[in-house]
């Protein structure tokens, strides 16, 4: 009997390592003729579809595709007919090109007959088959899709197709909304939410159906979109969890839930809103287990760390952190209380709610039904004699006012304000209706924040293309750019993890002198730059400039400022002056009397840092080193620094996978044993990510027994250090493992 082929016999050779001989053998004896290698090899268990897209990507050089990333217009232009015949997926399409998944980028006929389809290029993704099928009946028949989903996840009871009806016409019961299958889809959508690290759930009644939304990093993200029959059920589960009148569909209602994912306790903050269609519904999601950042952890630019460690420093007046909603005020006010914190501080917040719990803080939940809003809880506190006081949100005068005689009378007062800059806040203030000279006595700082994404370390790729004009006199001559290209580890963003970006306004006389007269805003801020304060545009584009961040996602989060005369020079941004006589330096260019200050000099204090030169003139090799000891970790890194690396640190295991995050380490020096998560988390979380498996580790411990040093190979050290140890033998050791892993 001859033996059975595949249609993608093609694969055989990309599964090295992964089939042998005598199970491909074994396979083809038992062939299906309907179905591919491919998917024979998944069916009977002997791979992945991971393992399969992983071969492939990295023989074939492919981007493998996002298929939750589909563009519902593409359909306009392949027919399903095509698209089944050849068992593509199209994904996204411009006027010149198609970008569309397959399973075998080998299938000419495929690509001739869809470029001559659609008159445009065809660009090949690699999608795993069961993905394809599956994305298909979404993209082509998203009913049907939706009815196999919910069908799937139901037990005994069945699942009730509920028929098209007017938003206002459509009661849905209690009973109806607490069928199982509608049970599970709530609770499916809740804990996918909270696991791809969402901080809000948008669900949207549209024409059609309903729209669930994740926002992941701050920028929103369709997951699925619910036929409307089984989405109203869907709403009303979620406001019977948050115990809201179900029946009530004219008025916006707030509510809140608790649920626990993999034990882990997690409070939902619901909101409902009358729309035309229907109500939308916003779960903010609140881990409050979270544990409150450092200062160093948030990503900052040199400098920015130390002008609020400077303004902590005050024992009474106001310090203001403004921003839109989402833009990380609560997560910075908590590493500002994390840095003053200690046994002789008594520190009392009032928040509604509590985000994050600290040890050592007194925390007062707002409960405006009891009445115990801001105002009433900041007046008890007061009595309670505290050194520091944390108000979640100034929102009316009585807070406003409470807030600053605290701050008069011998208290640091934290807070925070909806403003679009630092400036902004004065005016805020005086619009709630608080006296100009009351705020100049009593205002000691103001940070405006915003948040920017990260660049995916694991795939950033250089900008090759030309800055638009209008920003090409921010970005000096030879600057290397980056842009976002997407990859598996960050769900193909190509961003991963956020980081802050601050204007810091510091008080001095004459911002006293100027918000005591009653001066605009733009005046304020005149004035706050002249003594030094850098602007959410400079701090972010010191971000881009280290290619940390992209410059479109500058734009999107803060506008490009206008076009002042005085920077106006594009020589003086993208070019060294010409020398003058005799090879002096040029004078610098003048208008009329005064000196042109370019943008750079703005930028003095958050500018790219100097690199350090490794050996070779390499790149100074980054080290992060993990250890509770500040007197051990300070001694490590004066040392390493003397050996031209650059180092960054962490005291527990939390700290250090951020610091991971943020930096992108060459190699890490960690400790076993750490507060919270110790060095045997790390370790491991280090290895099961596809980001972070490759970065070496040397552990460093005090437990120096035989079973321990086994342990640590057995997770994935490169190498194992024993406690005490010699200067030299720590330096030997980094050479040697970095050497190792070059080679």
């Amino acid at each position: 009997m001859p033996e059975a082929t595949f249609s993608d016999e093609w694969l055989v050779q990309s599964l090295e390592g992964l089939v042998d001989a005598e199970r491909l053998a074994e396979l083809r004896g038992k062939a299906d003729p309907a179905k591919t290698l491919w998917e024979t090899l998944v069916a009977a268990k002997t791979c992945t579809d991971e393992q399969i897209l992983g071969k492939l990507a990295a023989r074939f050089r492919m981007k493998v595709a996002d298929a939750a990333q589909i563009d519902p217009k593409v359909r306009e232009v392949v027919p399903e007919t095509l698209a089944r015949r050849y068992r593509i997926l199209p994904l996204r399409m411009t006027d010149s090109y198609l970008e569309v998944a397959t399973a075998n980028p080998f299938d000419m006929h495929a690509e001739k007959d869809l470029a001559f389809a659609t008159a445009r290029e065809v660009r090949l993704l690699l999608l795993a088959p069961s993905q394809i099928n599956l994305r298909l009946d979404e993209l082509y028949r998203p009913d049907r899709a939706i009815n196999k989903l919910l069908s799937g996840m139901e037990s005994s009871a069945d699942l009730v197709q509920l028929t098209e009806a007017p938003a206002e016409e459509i009661k849905i019961t209690e009973e109806e909304a607490s069928q199982r299958p509608v049970v599970r889809l709530v609770d499916l959508i809740i804990s996918e939410g909270i696991l791809s690290r969402a901080s809000d759930i948008h669900i949207e009644p549209e024409e059609g159906g309903v729209a669930v939304r994740y926002r992941i990093d701050g920028v929103l993200r369709q997951v699925m979109k619910i036929p409307r029959g089984a989405g109203l059920p869907l709403i009303s589960r979620i406001k019977i969890m948050s115990q809201l009148d179900i029946a009530d569909r004219l008025r916006p209602q707030d509510g809140r839930a608790r649920v626990a994912v993999n034990g882990q306790p997690i409070d939902l903050r619901v909101s409902t809103l009358p729309a035309q269609l229907g109500e939308k519904i916003v779960i903010r999601i609140l881990d409050s287990r979270a544990t409150a950042k450092s200062l160093d952890s948030l990503g900052l630019n040199p400098g920015e760390g130390d002008a609020i460690k400077r303004l902590l420093e005050n024992h009474e007046g106001i310090l203001l952190v403004t921003g839109p909603t989402g833009s990380g005020k609560t997560t910075t006010l908590y590493s500002a209380i994390n840095q003053i914190k200690g046994e002789g501080v008594n520190i009392v917040t009032v928040e509604d709610p509590v985000e994050y719990r600290m040890a050592g803080i007194v925390q007062v939940q707002v409960q405006e039904k009891a009445g115990l809003t801001f105002a009433a809880a900041l007046r008890s506190i007061l009595r309670q004699d505290p050194n520091v006081v944390l108000v979640g949100e100034i929102r009316d005068r009585e807070t406003a006012m409470i807030a600053v005689q605290a701050s008069l009378t011998g208290h640091l007062v934290l807070s925070t304000l909806h403003t679009n800059d630092a400036a902004n806040a004065v005016t805020r203030l005086v619009d709630i209706g608080v006296e100009p000279y009351k705020i100049a006595a009593a205002l000691r700082g103001v940070v405006a924040q915003r948040l920017m994404r990260k660049l995916c370390p694991t795939c950033k790729e250089v900008w090759m293309e030309t800055p638009p004009e209008r920003l090409k006199r921010w970005i000096p001559t030879g600057t290397p750019l980056y842009r976002a290209a997407g990859c598996p580890d960050c769900v193909m963003t190509g961003y991963r993890g956020r980081f802050s970006i601050l204007e810091i306004l510091t008080m001095n006389a004459e911002l006293e002198r100027r918000i005591a007269a009653g001066d605009p805003a733009d005046r304020i801020a005149d004035a706050a730059r002249r003594a030094g304060m850098k602007s959410l545009w400079d701090s972010g584009l010191a971000h881009v400039l280290r290619g940390e961040s992209t410059i479109d996602e500058l734009m999107r989060v803060v506008d490009v400022p206008p076009e002042a005369a005085a920077i106006a020079d594009l020589a003086a941004h993208t070019a060294p002056a010409a020398p003058g006589a005799h090879g002096a330096p040029a004078a610098p260019a003048r208008v009329g009397a005064q000196p042109i200050a370019t943008h750079f000099d703005l930028l003095e204090e958050v500018a790219l840092p100097a690199r350090r030169s490794g050996a070779y003139g390499e790149p100074a090799k980054k080290v992060l080193l993990v250890d509770d000891e500040d007197s051990l970790r300070k001694v490590m890194k004066e040392l390493l620094e003397r050996e031209g690396y650059e180092v960054a640190e962490a005291r527990d295991g939390v700290q250090a996978l951020d610091q991971v995050d943020r930096m992108g380490p060459d190699i890490i020096v960690l400790d076993l044993n750490l507060p919270g998560l110790d060095g045997y988390g790390v370790l491991s979380h280090l290895r099961s990510r596809p980001a972070t498996a490759g970065i070496p580790v040397i552990v460093l411990t005090a437990k120096g027994d035989e079973d321990n040093e086994v342990r640590v190979f057995e997770l994935g050290a490169d190498d194992f250090l024993t406690k005490p140890f010699r200067a030299r033998a720590l330096s030997a050791r980094l050479e040697a493992v970095l050497g190792r892993r070059r080679h």
